[in-house]
């Protein structure tokens, strides 16, 4: 059978290593998938816990105001607030999706029927992933600072 994409190559191999997968293996990937749905839970909780926070700290700087110019700062104020958060949040999802790609694949490399063979190209998608992310965190970074707010302190991955 020709293999006329990298995709079916890939798709194949995991397909014949499917039954040669043992129950340490298959626990192993099952909680390799149910760790990452918990880090996305824990996630999603903290950045809905910030969203309540920033939302509570807008309806304060807008209780009792009277005068234009406070009410214009105050909105001013909370519209860096809400660029700054949703700049920290997509750098908070990025870096967990790139950290659960890279995870991909070394797994796929590990499985792979030959992994040395896989390695450069194993290699040259992490380093794609990570010139991605680059670009992206910059962006928002350069975005935040354009609107006058403090751009997020990019966080160490834990590994």
């Amino acid at each position: 059978m020709s293999l006329s994409n990298p995709f079916e190559s890939i798709t194949k191999t995991m397909m014949n290593a499917a039954g040669k997968l043992s129950s340490d293996q298959a626990q192993g990937t099952a909680k390799q998938m149910m760790d990452g749905l918990r880090d996305w839970g824990n996630l999603v909780r903290s950045q809905a816990q910030g969203i309540q926070t920033a939302s509570l700290e807008t309806v304060e700087d807008f209780k009792g105001l009277k005068d234009p110019m406070a009410a214009t700062e105050a909105f001013k104020a909370n519209i860096q607030r809400t660029l700054a958060l949703t700049a920290k949040h997509l750098q908070e999802t990025t870096a967990l999706s790139i950290e659960q790609f890279n995870t991909g694949v070394d797994l796929v490399q590990e499985r792979h029927p030959a992994p040395e063979a896989f390695a450069p190209v194993a290699h040259a998608m992490k380093l794609t992933a990570s010139a991605i992310e680059s670009g992206l965190l910059a962006s928002l970074n350069a975005g935040v600072e354009a609107a006058g707010s403090e751009p997020p302190a990019k966080k160490p991955r834990a590994r």
